[in-house]
């Protein structure tokens, strides 16, 4: 499945059935009176989370969607049909944003939980709606009403209990493939992830998801690199795991430039963070205490040490991770997701 974080859709809900102007001819029916039905409702646009879906991709092949007209009333006081409503799917954790792409109209947390996007228009009242003791025989009917229309923005933000931060090839895909199911891509090259992973780890008698983000660079937040595009994924993280390679010039310069990157995007820096030094067993003794030291006189902590291909203190990690989501279970429907292929443009 293609990865697509973000659709800009085009809606419109149905328009109403005009009212009929109608009179009841019958034999033997001397005052048959007006018998013209009203119109049907036009069909809603409803937004609808559901089971199985992780990418927006869907709406990159269909942009418009169009919820049909009620239809008109007839005579003999027939009533028109409502129109159906238009379903769009979407995974939990989108978000509905107007043109503008910064009013939020609504945001999805829950599995099967709908939203009404547009409504149809009213169906016109047919003559037979009018008629009176001193109005018998009206000759008037109203129009349907037209339904409404708008573009829309579907922002998709990944429901993760933790989240992967780091520079490119600090190893966090490493870290992501040994401790769950998720097989992403690894080499040793910057920006081999290109799009967002996730992973369900088991730790300490518990279950969550663990999302790897693309890495950052300096100035991300600016557009360089992959940009801070895929950082939406980790905010609605309870805790962030931020790997810092123990094989790069100055861990604590590394691991600055990653916390300037989520202060600048926001939302982000007053998360609960968890640092580990990594790849701790591609380096000599000494060079690993300089580092660990630049690290903790950055960071004001001790940083936890570790090594996602070894699996040195990888188990320290996940219970860090643990003890800060508590006793949180991932839901029945977040228990299949894995792997995410990137997306194409």
């Amino acid at each position: 499945m293609k990865f697509l974080d973000e659709a800009k859709v085009y809606i419109r809900s149905g328009d109403g059935g005009n009212g009929c102007v109608a009179f009841r001819r019958e034999k033997f029916i001397e005052f048959g009176g007006p018998s013209g039905g009203n119109g049907g409702r036009g069909g809603d646009v409803v937004i609808e989370v559901v089971d199985g879906l992780n990418t927006l991709i869907d709406y990159r092949y269909q942009q418009h969607f169009k919820a049909p007209k009620g239809t008109n009333g007839m005579g003999k006081d027939r009533h028109g049909a409502n129109g159906k409503p238009i379903v769009l799917k979407v995974p939990v954790g989108t978000q509905i944003f107007d043109e503008d792409r910064e009013t939020l109209i609504h945001d999805f947390t829950k599995l099967g939980e709908t939203f009404i996007l547009a409504k149809g228009g009213n169906g016109g009242f047919g003559n037979a709606h009018f008629k009176s003791p001193t109005n018998r025989a009206p000759r008037n009917a109203n129009p349907g009403q037209l339904g409404e229309e708008r573009w829309i923005w579907l922002r998709l933000k990944l429901i993760a209990d933790a989240g992967l931060v780091g520079l490119p090839n600090a190893g966090k895909s490493t870290f992501l493939a040994a401790v769950s199911a998720a097989k992403p891509k690894i080499a040793d090259y910057p920006f081999t992830t290109l799009h967002p992973q996730l992973g369900v780890v088991s730790a300490g008698g518990r279950e969550f998801v663990l999302a790897d983000i693309p890495g950052l660079i300096e100035g991300a937040h600016e557009g360089a690199g992959l940009g801070d595009r895929f950082l939406g994924h980790v905010e609605r993280c309870r805790v962030l795991l931020h790997l810092v390679d123990a094989t790069c010039e100055h861990a604590g310069k590394a691991y600055k430039t990653v916390r300037h990157e989520l202060e600048a995007y926001g939302h982000l820096d007053d998360k609960i963070e968890i640092v580990a030094l990594n790849k701790i067993d591609a380096v000599m003794p000494d060079e690993l205490k300089k580092q660990k030291d630049r690290l903790k006189r950055a960071t004001k902590t001790t940083p936890l040490l570790m090594s996602g291909a070894t699996g040195t203190g990888v188990k320290e990690a996940l219970q860090a991770l643990v003890d800060v989501i508590g006793d949180k279970v991932v839901p029945e429907q977040d228990r299949s997701v894995g792997e995410i292929e990137p997306w194409i443009a």
